[in-house]
């Protein structure tokens, strides 16, 4: 049973609830009580995610992470395909908060190679944001990252709040997860934006210039 009746579902709805109150006591026990009502491994997963929320120590963060990947493992099925971006991204967090930067890597990667298993909406992009931020992090080569001035440009237009550029070059930038597919999108909406020619000069030029460095690359 995995709808809204499950005991486990109902408590880990009454830890969520908790939190976003700041009763992180009360969320964790409503946590742990889901924990030990789960009658199967789909039931565990689901108590083992929001228990790594909750720990006092990285090590236990990482434990219960670990515990939750190979709960879905034994599960295997489509009831937990779209999960596994997120799990892998919460161990790779894990793991570079105890400083183990390769194993976060390789779990960062992981997640990119699954996030298409994540239904689209807020929940996907926002996945795919941290991410994206996490493989930076751990020093994952994206193509173009050093050379490719859009950085600086988005530095610019963040200082004078230009909220229409930056709407259409935020996405696919923060986004990237430096596949082709993430590459063409930059360079489109770095187009789209050039082509309305209504940038400042200095910012104009920026964009032809990005533009061609991503050509040539």
């Amino acid at each position: 049973m995995t709808g809204p009746e499950n005991v486990v579902v109902q408590l880990c709805a009454q830890g969520m609830h908790a939190e976003t109150e700041g009763r992180e006591d009360q969320a964790r026990d409503l946590f742990l009580q889901a924990w030990e009502a789960a009658e199967d491994d789909y039931d565990a997963c689901i108590a083992a995610h929001y228990l790594a929320r909750h720990q006092p120590t990285p090590e236990e963060t990482l434990r219960w992470n670990q515990e939750c990947l190979a709960r879905a493992d034994r599960v295997g099925d489509d009831r937990v395909r779209g999960f596994y971006a997120s799990l892998h991204a919460n161990m790779a967090r894990a793991h570079r908060d105890l400083g183990q930067i390769e194993q976060a890597r390789e779990h960062f990667e992981s997640a990119a190679q699954r996030i298409h298993e994540v239904p689209a909406g807020p929940h996907n992009q926002w996945l795919r944001y941290r991410i994206a931020a996490g493989l930076r992090a751990t020093g994952r080569p994206v193509p173009g990252q050093h050379e490719d001035p859009v950085g600086e440009l988005l530095t610019t237009l963040c200082a004078r709040t230009d909220l229409e550029a930056l709407s259409l070059l935020l996405p696919p930038y923060l986004g990237s997860l430096g596949t082709p597919e993430d590459e063409v999108l930059i360079t489109a909406a770095l187009r789209m934006l050039h082509a309305e020619r209504r940038l400042p000069d200095a910012e104009q030029a920026a964009l032809s210039h990005a533009i061609r460095a991503r050509s040539a690359a």
